[in-house]
């Protein structure tokens, strides 16, 4: 089945996330309580809810989306191109612009989103951070009364699972044992929140996701035993 899927039909996207505020003082006292009641299953007993706040970014209710990236193959005169673009800044406007872009592109039946733990992660998330900002949800986000095998959704986690529902592996780790090439990446995702609030590098975020985008692509493609994708078919729109 998953050698049919037309590539011109699947939107792949990463998202970055951070806290929504730079430290765990900087919220509010009612907030300050419910984050400490939300993580104190997830931190050890020495670890206190101000500390385990660098991770607050992971969960929608305290975190918020500072950028998408998404890739979209074109398949033209024997021509393969991959294109790159991303949404990034202010949470509303981003997110307004990535509902347009569903709306606008892919919005039919046919259309497909895949991202790596999309479905535990990227999918929800987003829907939850839309909701919160008083936004309705575009159509590949609303999975309210759909059956499962009407979700539109692609996951390269759940694809390397085959069934085994124990299974997690990074996207880095299953681009290594793919045998596809890691571009050099001054970053990782435990780095959002200080390159976001300490060095107010948000270009250096977007290089980071779109790198993600174009690395489960890859992954993809491998997964269909196809060809990877060269550094001249990737084009940054």
């Amino acid at each position: 089945m998953l050698y049919k899927l037309n590539l011109e039909h699947i939107l792949f996207l990463d998202i970055e996330t951070v806290p929504q505020r730079p430290s765990f003082a900087d919220l509010d006292e009612n907030s300050q309580m419910l984050w400490e009641q939300k993580s104190q299953y997830q931190r050890k007993n020495e670890i206190t809810a101000e500390d385990f706040y660098e991770r607050a970014g992971i969960w929608a209710e305290f975190g918020k989306v500072v950028c998408i990236s998404v890739g979209y193959f074109t398949l033209k005169d024997n021509e393969r191109n991959f294109r790159v673009t991303s949404f990034s800044g202010e949470e509303t406007r981003l997110l307004k612009q990535f509902k347009q872009l569903l709306q606008e592109h892919f919005n039919l039946a046919k259309h497909l989103l895949c991202a790596h733990n999309g479905k535990e992660f990227d999918f929800p998330y987003i829907a939850r951070r839309m909701v919160i900002n008083g936004m309705n949800l575009p159509y590949k986000l609303d999975l309210f009364g759909k059956k499962p095998w009407d979700v539109p959704h692609l996951d390269t986690m759940e694809l390397w699972k085959f069934g085994d529902y124990k299974h997690y592996t990074s996207l880095k780790l299953l681009a290594h044992v793919l045998g596809i090439p890691s571009p050099k990446e001054d970053m990782d995702g435990s780095m959002v929140k200080d390159v976001y609030y300490n060095e107010n590098n948000l270009d250096r975020i977007v290089s980071y996701c779109e790198l993600d985008v174009i690395t489960t692509a890859q992954v993809f493609l491998k997964l269909r035993n196809e060809e990877l994708l060269g550094r001249d078919e990737i084009k940054k729109v």
